[in-house]
């Protein structure tokens, strides 16, 4: 090899060695961010010497759609957890001290106390009292529930606003991925970017991709609803102005195509939606059925004559609701009979007694001050099975106390499902970004000992630079 050879290698040694430990101090940099990914300078021969042909950024396609799978349904359960979280204190109180079931068992005991002396006003009294606080606690139910599928609602709307957003910053980064590639220039930072949104994207809807030339990338939702191809989707979403008691909301577009959901929840707005049109509208019917079984319970019944509803009532009185049929936002409209009620000039021993809807219902004829037969009665309803909606969905043939303290337990138990399925979810985002981590991240440890080794290279090189301008100082004083 000639001097002037082994100088032109020297020197594209070291040109090298500074381009590879700019990339390797640059991962050092960025070790910490969980959106960058491994570079590695790409070294090909030439002649002579050597130099940096490409900058290669590690990716794994398989890891990265199980993580956005990960965290997608992540988000989903997250936004769904945590609005049954505040949704069950909002209806049932802390320790479900607020709860319909709670106010009924309180009733219970207040009609036993009062069966028990039928002539002491003061045991009415708090016999009525106990029933206005059922029908608070059905009436702030109902107030409660409706008011979360309304924020719920606006909380769909400003997430819809976010991922239309998300959608457009995806193209950006898209559109310089594309531009860079053509221009044959190096693209690393605008592909983490572009990931770095598309994560951001399966927060809210879960979405698989694939990448056409040029690293264009087209997105998709799982169900194959085209949400980015060259340009982003709308998606769209009108809130409801009134969302009535029962009635789902209105869905989620994109492209026109109504997002459909998951069970379970994967995505944001899969968790809103949920927690809106199925959730709640359950946790209302359930409300409306013990609202209708009071109803049954104490209606009161004479010969010859129709039941009508007696302590509580409803706008359809003198009607009775139908048997095993729910009536929609019923727990909204019960209310107390005023016939009975004294806050509104009623008689609280009609509850005794009978008649809060005209002679013909009056069972005490005699008026005997100790007769307990109809209170009897009452507590006796409230303990026996009835028929109920199989909407609700518990138990259709069960007693409304029984019924009342089920829909405790119904919450309950899905509270604990959202509770668990979010924890394996979480666990699952947590393995999936940590194994594309191992695979694409950077290990410090590992670029450190690059780092010596490029030290180790530019002092070869060096080296060899200084000898040959030794042997070239040499040839010159041999030549003069």
């Amino acid at each position: 090899m000639s001097l002037s050879s082994a100088l032109s290698t020297a020197q594209s040694s070291i040109r090298n060695v500074g381009r590879q430990t700019s990339i390797v101090s640059r991962n050092v940099l960025e070790a910490n961010n969980p959106d960058y990914n491994r570079r590695t300078a790409v070294v090909a021969s030439t002649a002579p010497g050597a130099h940096v042909v490409q900058v290669q950024r590690a990716t794994s396609d398989q890891l990265f759609r199980q993580n956005l799978g990960a965290l997608s349904q992540w988000s989903g359960q997250s936004a769904l957890y945590s609005g049954m979280e505040r949704l069950g204190i909002s209806v049932n109180g802390i320790d479900n001290a607020s709860s319909p079931a709670t106010a009924i068992g309180r009733l219970q005991e207040a009609m036993q106390l009062y069966s028990s002396a039928p002539s002491n006003q003061n045991l009415a009294e708090n016999a009525l009292d106990a029933a206005r606080q059922v029908v608070r606690s059905l009436n702030d139910g109902t107030a409660a529930i409706q008011s979360f599928r309304s924020q719920a609602d606006v909380e769909i709307a400003g997430a819809v606003g976010e991922l239309n957003t998300l959608l457009a910053d995806f193209k950006n980064s898209n559109d310089l991925v594309i531009a860079g590639t053509r221009a044959g220039r190096d693209v690393s930072d605008q592909l983490d970017q572009r990931d770095a949104t598309l994560k951001k994207i399966a927060e809210y809807l879960p979405v698989t991709t694939f990448t056409r030339g040029d690293n264009d990338m087209v997105v998709m939702t799982n169900d194959g609803t085209m949400l980015f191809e060259a340009i982003p989707r709308a998606v769209t979403f009108t809130p409801s102005s009134v969302l009535a008691a029962g009635v789902p909301g209105n869905s989620v577009y994109v492209d026109g195509v109504a997002v459909r959901g998951t069970n379970p929840a994967s995505g944001k707005l899969a968790g809103l939606t949920q927690l809106r049109d199925s959730v709640t509208t359950t946790m209302q019917s359930q409300l409306d059925e013990v609202a209708r079984g009071l109803i049954t319970a104490f209606s009161e019944t004479a010969p010859a004559q129709p039941d009508a509803p007696g302590l509580f009532t409803w706008p359809g009185a003198p009607g009775m609701p139908a048997a095993g049929t729910l009536v929609s936002g019923l727990a909204g409209s019960i209310s107390l009979n005023a016939a009975m009620d004294s806050a509104q000039g009623g008689n609280p021993s009609l509850l005794r007694d009978g008649g809060a809807n005209g002679a013909a219902y009056v069972v005490n004829t005699l008026g005997g001050s100790s007769y307990s037969n109809l209170l009897i009665a009452y507590s006796d309803r409230m303990t026996t099975q009835m028929a109920f909606d199989p909407a609700a969905g518990i138990n259709p043939n069960t007693s409304l106390s029984d019924f009342s303290t089920n829909a405790i337990g119904w919450f309950e138990g899905l509270r604990q499902t959202a509770s668990t399925t979010l924890q394996n979810s979480e666990a699952l985002a947590v393995r999936t970004a940590e194994a594309l981590s191992n695979d694409t991240g950077v290990n410090v440890d590992m670029e450190m000992s690059l780092l010596l080794d490029l030290e180790h290279s530019y002092q070869a090189s060096a080296r060899l630079i200084s000898t040959i301008d030794e042997m070239l100082t040499a040839l010159l004083a041999a030549v003069r």
